[in-house]
């Protein structure tokens, strides 16, 4: 890195959706804080996997030569997906690992932490995974426990696991709005860099 010229870090111009899609914000989507054109090509795009990594500060980027480009993070720094052979997969391509810990937040959404990700489950995967759920000890996919588990997300009433992979996980509940201080991540690295 010595031999690159100093150019300075890059914050706005590239943002992580909630479905794990990279997407490229010009200046119009950054003045109207839209999400950005979608990026399709899959060098690119298999060139930010291969270099996405994450600051002392916690602000998520890909390394580009010399230049760090920040990462605007609509949810969480990995998003998942299921995979028959792998069972749940980052964004990036590569394999989540084992489960440590299951949350899902009052919004609905599943959170997965993994020993090296935290992950947000791509919605359209949610319904697979509450198949494998169970709400005291019954199936929730059991129409019966479709009110119980609305209940549980309410008040926490009873014990939710995803049995997974050989494992039995508790679920925890969690706020949304506590996930970026909780896990340490900073979810609008822009708007830290325009505050100093």
């Amino acid at each position: 890195m010595a031999k690159w010229p100093n150019v300075p870090h890059c914050y706005g111009w590239l943002a992580l959706d909630a479905r794990g899609a990279w997407r490229m914000r010009d200046e119009a989507a950054q003045r109207a804080d839209a999400p950005g054109d979608k990026l399709g090509n899959a060098g690119l795009v298999g060139f930010i996997n291969r270099n996405y990594l994450a600051d002392e500060r916690g602000c998520w980027y890909f390394q580009n030569g010399p230049q760090r480009v920040y990462v605007n993070l609509e949810a969480t720094p990995f998003i998942a997906r299921t995979d028959p052979q792998q069972g749940l997969i980052l964004h990036t391509g590569r394999a989540a690992g084992n489960l440590e810990q299951v949350f899902m937040t009052d919004t609905g959404t599943m959170i997965l932490r993994t020993a090296d990700a935290l992950a947000q489950l791509d919605d359209r995967d949610v319904a697979q995974l509450l198949q494998a759920m169970t709400l005291d000890g019954q199936p929730v996919a059991d129409a019966l426990v479709d009110d119980a588990l609305l209940a549980w997300l309410e008040h926490g009433a009873g014990q939710l696991a995803l049995r997974w992979q050989g494992q039995e996980i508790a679920v925890e509940q969690l706020a949304a709005n506590e996930l970026p201080q909780r896990f340490g991540y900073v979810q609008r690295p822009d708007r830290l860099a325009a505050a100093t």
